[in-house]
């Protein structure tokens, strides 16, 4: 299906790897028989977690983010340690680092490919219920604060374009259903 749209690698070469990012420039047969480059970087992949409370507030994270120089309004979210963690697990283990907080109920809201014209990324974002405070632990080199407001705060801060975090939004839109109700 859609075989006519689909391109073949007919070479590939390591251009950078990095602690989080791999760059790959690979030639490509196209469908029509021509060639292309394609440059494209290769993710081990993420999860992030909306945690709502019990009032109804949700915990979001604000934390600087060098490569666009802003301070974002984020889900707490993080990679993979590695290509076959479980997404699930890294959702707990973020949101327990970011936050503080631990959750018995999550649910699988979607799994979303990030930036698809140069990036294999796929995120897999989660919905957290029934949680329970406890410290923050992040990395050595991470800087959030925790933040927490009502759901409808988040949901209207998104579309007056504060909130502009693709992994943020889509979470909300996603569990605006289950936590509007």
């Amino acid at each position: 299906m859609y075989e006519d749209l689909v391109e073949r690698t007919s070479s590939s070469e390591h251009v950078f790897d990095g602690t989080l990012l791999h760059v790959r420039r690979d030639m490509a047969m196209l469908p029509n028989g021509k060639k292309a480059v394609r440059e494209w970087i290769h993710h081990p992949g993420a999860a992030a977690v909306l945690p709502v409370l019990p009032n109804g507030n949700v915990i979001l994270v604000r934390q600087y983010r060098y490569p666009i120089g802003k301070v974002t309004l984020e889900v707490p979210a993080g990679k993979l340690d590695e290509a076959e963690e479980d997404p699930l697990h890294c959702a707990q283990r973020e949101l327990s680092e970011e936050t503080g907080y631990t959750a018995q109920i999550y649910e699988k809201l979607t799994t979303i490919a990030t930036t698809v014209g140069f990036s294999d990324e796929y995120i897999h974002l989660f919905l957290a219920h029934g949680l329970s405070a406890g410290a923050q632990h992040t990395d050595e080199d991470e800087f959030v604060n925790v933040v927490q407001m009502p759901f409808t705060k988040a949901f209207d801060m998104v579309k007056t374009g504060e909130i502009f975090d693709a992994k943020t939004i889509i979470s909300l839109l996603m569990a605006a259903e289950r936590c509007t109700a």
